[in-house]
């Protein structure tokens, strides 16, 4: 249903003003469901933890930010074992990291400023324990339902720009990297590890996007080279209304794999850090993409694998992600 406010603002107006207030606004953590919920919400399942005002901005806009969700402990927590695996004091089967493609191009640079991100820290047990976390669980549970798999990890360590503009992240669905289904039970969780803003290169996100399809993702053309992996949606409509998300340290946003999001540049002098995980319903089930506006991220996926590990076979796409996912609540049933 098409929200409209009130006669005295434009409508794309007050939309965004409803945004503002909501992100500003600190969600009242594990209050209780007094109403009897409408049948008609879609993205969000019945729960006693979201309140109706919750899940009907999910579900119109898919996403949710939780104000101060985790710790200030546990961010530092990650962050220690973020700079043992850039000083090369801890490795782990299937840990991947990055280095933005300036970065590789120039003089190596020692320490975490060489890193722009580390992905499936799902044998690093002092990383992976954000995935577990009840209180991230609590609300995943509300997307998900209860059996819980931890599917795709990340800590994003976004680099000062070089003047390349390389430190964006072009706008993308995460669906598009993901052969499993049904698109309603996945749900990433995305918290800030400090304040996280325009200047930083904060998530902007394209509110209501949800609601489409899996769009045709390719490398963007820009002028200073794209990181590897970064896809973006080839088409979109650029006068869409799209948010900022400005975040404190600990703040986290749960948000609808078929979101259009990105990032912007890193315009201050420091790393900015997050860290994510995607979860999925263990119900979910995979699904074949040949064939699908997915079958080059399939290929590229099994080109990184035969460099990396010598596997001569053809990889499987389903193969890659059984073997990432965890189940961190509940039974692993089918995913």
């Amino acid at each position: 249903m098409q929200a409209r406010g009130p006669s005295a603002l434009p409508a794309t107006s007050w939309r965004l003003s409803v945004l503002q207030r909501h992100l500003t606004a600190i969600p009242v953590s594990g209050q209780v469901a007094t109403v009897s919920y409408p049948s008609d919400l879609k993205y969000t399942l019945d729960n006693d933890l979201l309140t109706l005002e919750q899940r009907r901005f999910y579900e119109e806009n898919g996403f949710l930010v939780i104000k101060n969700l985790v710790s200030a402990e546990d961010i530092e927590s990650f962050r220690k074992a973020f700079e043992r695996i850039c000083k090369k004091e801890v490795s782990a089967p299937g840990l991947v990291v990055m280095r933005d493609v300036v970065i590789a191009k120039s003089e190596y640079v020692p320490d975490q400023k060489a890193v722009t991100k580390v992905q499936d820290f799902q044998e690093v047990p002092e990383l992976f324990r954000y995935c577990s976390l009840p209180q991230i669980l609590k609300y995943v549970e509300c997307f998900t339902g209860p059996n819980i798999m931890a599917m795709h990890t990340m800590l994003i360590n976004k680099p000062p720009d070089a003047g390349k503009k390389t430190s964006r992240h072009p706008m993308h669905q995460d669906l598009h990297y993901f052969p499993f289904r049904p698109a309603e039970l996945v749900v990433c969780a995305w918290t800030a590890m400090e304040r996280i803003d325009r200047s930083n290169g904060c998530l902007v996100v394209l509110p209501g996007t949800h609601k489409g399809t899996l769009l045709q993702h390719d490398y963007p053309e820009w002028e200073g080279g794209v990181n590897k992996m970064y896809h973006g949606v080839r088409d979109y409509d650029p006068n869409t209304p799209r948010v900022h998300l400005v975040m404190e340290k600990g703040d986290t946003v749960f948000f609808h794999p078929l979101l259009i999001h990105g990032s912007g540049m890193n315009r201050t002098a420091g790393f900015r850090k997050a860290i994510s995980c995607h979860y999925a319903s263990a119900d979910c089930h995979y699904i074949d993409v040949k064939g699908t506006s997915q079958e080059n991220i399939e290929k590229e996926v099994a080109e990184i694998a035969l460099k990396r590990y010598g596997v001569e076979t053809e990889i499987d796409f389903k193969d890659v992600w059984m073997v990432r996912g965890r189940i961190v609540h509940g039974i692993r049933t089918n995913l």
